[in-house]
């Protein structure tokens, strides 16, 4: 590196056909990645903090800065916030999709936030009662003062990503978020070439004082290993357990048959709730089959 060399700070709105789109204090810059990546088995992803090298034409990543984490799906590192939006209605939630996301969030340090759509139409308060119980943030969109302020202050200065199936009005709730978005999406697909490649990959967009990470045909989160939680560590994905799994009488404990299990005990007293307890047992089973594997 020569003391005359153009070096910029910035984060990676998206990579695709080998092109890395950074943006820095003054512009966006197409760029491409150092060799040495490939050799150390990285591969720059959107929500990268990143040094780049070069002129007009001649942009390279240099430098990949330590992340707080990485998913393979989406494809994104550095998330700060996942927001998992579910309707009261049409579709109704799904339990089993939410405490799987949620769980793989808090392993890899993302705040998960649920969302409730569509209760000016069909109140649910026993969804809503359920996840606060367990220990999230569950925010009622249209029956909650304040809602949209204090999903800006949990989106404010983090990457988010935001889930959801067809149809339950994530992209409404986007907008309604920032209105600018809309507009933005538009100017800075023009600038980030989405013309000239086919393939549409993780595109991050400025929101509501931070980030918000586009993922195209994106269902569910899975980490860059590619692997499941392990079984050991899943109680400690599941917030409402962690006032019992002290008090079980095996160190072991599955929390799932064994007598002395005070995770058990404080089902049956209802203390936490059924249908948490079956997702995290399906966790479990899945984890185990997938450890038996190898």
């Amino acid at each position: 590196m020569t003391e005359t060399a153009n070096i910029q700070n910035g984060r990676i709105l998206k990579g695709i056909g080998g092109f890395y789109y950074v943006k820095t204090a003054d512009a966006v810059l197409e760029c491409r990645a150092k060799g040495i990546f490939r050799r150390r088995g990285l591969t720059p992803l959107a929500g990268d903090s990143v040094t780049v090298e070069g002129e007009e034409g001649g942009y390279v990543i240099s430098e990949i800065a330590l992340r707080s984490n990485a998913l393979a799906r989406p494809a994104v590192a550095n998330v700060g916030a996942l927001f998992i939006v579910q309707s009261s209605c049409d579709p109704r939630p799904n339990y089993r999709v939410i405490d799987e996301m949620s769980a793989i969030a808090l392993r890899a340090g993302i705040k998960p936030i649920v969302v409730l759509t569509k209760t000016d139409i069909e109140p649910d308060d026993e969804f809503l009662r359920i996840y606060r119980r367990a220990g999230f943030e569950a925010i009622d969109l249209h029956g909650q003062r304040g809602a949209l302020e204090r999903l800006r202050e949990l989106a404010a200065g983090k990457i988010s990503v935001f889930s959801g199936n067809s149809g339950v009005g994530k992209s409404t709730l986007i907008n309604l978020i920032d209105p600018r978005l809309e507009l933005e999406t538009g100017l800075t697909s023009k600038k980030l070439g989405r013309g000239r490649h086919t393939t549409r990959a993780v595109c991050l967009y400025e929101f509501a004082g931070g980030w918000l990470a586009d993922t195209p045909g994106f269902s569910s989160l899975d980490f860059t290993e590619g692997d499941s939680i392990p079984s050991r560590e899943l109680a400690g994905c599941f917030p409402e357990f962690e006032p019992f799994t002290e008090s079980c009488a095996f160190s072991d404990c599955s929390h799932t048959v064994e007598k002395g299990c005070a995770v058990l005990a404080a089902l049956e007293r209802g203390e936490i709730e059924p249908s948490r307890h079956e997702s995290y047992k399906e966790l479990c089973r899945r984890a185990r089959e997938a450890e038996n594997r190898w």
